[in-house]
């Protein structure tokens, strides 16, 4: 009987392995499919322009990488500045846009008001609107308001979301009422309790919210096109392309992809820092109770 268990039992931990092999060659293929666009990004990035172009079958190497495109990419565009406008349009988004969302969210999932599900379904209806509509009618406003080429007008049309308002009133809801009445009989206020309680209960949603919006606002591009046609205000997604159209006179994709390394380096460290809050908050949204 022990040898027909172990047999059963070696027979059982071998299928394991095999399973578990299956399972890591696929995820390394998938892993390699993903991570590929980043690599021949880089590697473009270090080609001459004249090895790039000479290739007639690309390479997946070169013998001879160059730093060159880098100093192209700052030299042909003043990429500095639009860094700096890029971060403070970020900043500045992502602050305001958290104040309007965390706002909403306790107003909807702890305050009792007459209509409140109402509103709130009509407020959920907006997400079927065409983005196209939601942008004609900003830039109308904005150029009503003479608000173009302004910081402002860049920001204004994006400090809230409601996507991230149901997100996070979803998350709120997940807080037991017993806190909120204990908290109340204590006489604490509305306020208080948020601060003290619900934001940091609900940290890792927040901080998962807090990136994609940061993500969203680094790579926007039509937006920051339509409202701003003064270099003083180009952002970096419009730096790619002025470097395509304006930077050489010519369509120099080492270049470009220099240019892109360096704007998507700052959003791969935040995801490398905060992945673990990412992941918490995305398991922890899709929780119920």
């Amino acid at each position: 009987m022990n040898k027909d268990y172990e047999a059963i039992e070696r027979a059982a931990k071998r299928k394991a392995a095999v399973r578990k092999g299956i399972t890591y060659f696929f995820l390394t293929l998938w892993g390699i499919m993903v991570l590929f666009p980043f690599y021949w990004m880089v590697l473009t990035s270090v080609k001459s322009y004249g090895a790039y172009n000479s290739e007639y079958v690309p390479k997946f190497f070169t013998l001879s990488p160059t730093l060159e495109n880098y100093k192209d990419a700052f030299t042909a565009v003043p990429l500095a500045r639009y860094f700096a406008n890029t971060l403070i349009f970020t900043v500045c988004t992502t602050a305001l846009m958290l104040v309007v969302i965390v706002l909403a969210a306790f107003a909807f999932s702890r305050l009792n008001f007459k209509g409140k599900n109402l509103l709130f379904t009509l407020f959920l209806s907006l997400m079927m609107i065409p983005n196209e509509l939601v942008i004609i009618t900003n830039f109308v406003t904005i150029t009503d308001w003479n608000m173009r080429n302004t910081f402002i007008g860049l920001i204004l049309p994006s400090v809230t979301s409601v996507f991230y308002i149901y997100l996070l009133k979803e998350n709120f809801e997940q807080i037991p009422d017993e806190l909120y009445y204990a908290a109340k009989i204590d006489g604490t206020s509305d306020f208080k309790y948020l601060t003290k309680v619900m934001i940091p209960i609900s940290q890792p949603t927040i901080v998962t919210i807090v990136i994609l919006k940061v993500i969203e606002c680094w790579n926007s591009y039509v937006w920051p096109r339509l409202i701003t046609d003064d270099q003083l205000h180009f952002l970096v997604s419009n730096g790619i392309q002025e470097i395509r159209e304006n930077g050489f006179g010519r369509e120099n994709i080492p270049a470009m992809m220099a240019a892109v390394c360096v704007i998507s380096a700052p959003l791969i460290v935040l995801f490398l820092i905060f992945r673990r809050k990412i992941m918490a908050g995305v398991s922890r949204g899709g929780t119920k109770g």
